[in-house]
């Protein structure tokens, strides 16, 4: 038909799926300008861990990347977090990337060097210390984490990520 013109009027509205408070949160990646909303890990079980490259329990790098490896195709993924809050990880985030890369062939998510306990607390460990009560008293503490994000396990440092009572719980989460 002559003269008449068709308009076609798309209405784009976004959906924003329900995201647990807890990860809730944007967090830089380790030695890198991008970041990523943790809400990419819902409805998964999340292992939060904050790591340090120097420390006694550094060895438990690799227990965390056999964990990964085992369940990641289940829903399961562990999240690091280096911090300096007990003086035991390099000043650089390069080195951190290079030494989890290189030492124990790292390839789960880890995120920007931050605080995890006090006042200075990066806004994850803000929620995970509220959640739990407990703020990490060492390095390696680990926060497990449900798909809906409404159980909170902690675990000490002694806690090897492969132990029973780890991946007992990690099991029954999934």
């Amino acid at each position: 038909m002559k003269g008449i013109k068709l308009y076609v009027l798309i209405f784009v509205t976004s959906y924003s799926f329900a995201c647990s408070n807890i990860l809730d949160t944007e967090m830089r990646v380790l030695d890198s300008s991008d970041t990523v909303n943790l809400c990419e890990y819902e409805d998964q079980v999340v292992l939060v861990v904050n790591v340090a490259s120097r420390c006694g329990y550094t060895y438990q790098y690799a227990s965390l990347q056999g964990l990964y490896e085992k369940y990641k195709d289940k829903g399961f993924v562990v999240l690091g977090v280096p911090s300096r809050d007990f003086f035991q990880e390099y000043s650089s985030e390069e080195d951190v990337a290079e030494f989890c890369s290189t030492e124990y062939g790292v390839n789960f998510p880890m995120f920007a060097t931050s605080k995890v306990r006090g006042n200075k607390a990066s806004p994850l460990y803000k929620k995970l210390i509220a959640a739990s009560g407990e703020e990490p008293s060492w390095n390696f503490n680990k926060y497990l984490i449900s798909r809906d994000g409404q159980q909170i396990y902690k675990y000490g440092s002694k806690i090897k990520p492969d132990s029973p009572e780890l991946t007992k719980q990690i099991e029954e989460l999934l």
